[in-house]
């Protein structure tokens, strides 16, 4: 079992990556969107936090939230919001007997990738990646066509053009 720490910051700001146990042809986010937004509006409305950018992706997603100024605990809402799903779909995943033994879904990988904001560049750089990640993937030839994200939101606030494609070379050389 590897040795694994996470940074708390009050109030901070985190880009989060979040992967399906099984990816390959899954496309279980999609098809459940209205029950994953359902899922992540009553973990707001109990653990609120603000949500910077979000994208989803069949397989996986990928956000950036903003806590609350007095409080660190992102870890908490991610339980909630990956429990949350799981126990809402039905049980046709496969499952390993660890999981069987553990009494634990197979539909979530156990962890998930999150790194801290730490200033202006940062903060636009996990927001453009977000966005772009529709195209980066193939799913779409605009990041305008993909209906599962906050690009949307953020062309009628103003803070992208619709014909946006960001810096895809960029993008693929971060990895996913």
């Amino acid at each position: 079992m590897s040795n694994y720490k996470r940074v708390y910051v009050h109030g901070g700001t985190w880009f989060f990556t979040v992967n399906l146990l099984q990816i390959q042809h899954n496309d279980l986010l999609i098809r459940h969107i209205d029950l994953l937004r359902e899922v992540v509006k009553n973990v707001r409305h109990n653990h609120p936090f603000q949500i910077d950018a979000w994208v989803v992706l069949p397989d996986h997603l990928h956000c950036v939230w903003t806590l609350p100024p007095d409080d660190t605990d992102f870890s908490t809402r991610w339980r909630l919001i990956k429990n949350g799903f799981s126990r809402a779909i039905p049980k046709t995943e496969w499952r390993s007997q660890t999981r069987i033994q553990n009494g634990e879904r197979g539909i979530w990988q156990r962890h998930y990738w999150e790194h801290y904001i730490r200033d202006k560049l940062d903060y636009q750089r996990h927001l453009d990646y977000v966005h772009v990640n529709p195209l980066k993937h193939g799913y779409v030839k605009r990041v305008s066509d993909w209906p599962y994200s906050t690009f949307h939101r953020e062309v009628a606030r103003g803070n992208y053009p619709m014909d946006w494609c960001g810096e895809i070379e960029a993008a693929v050389a971060g990895g996913d």
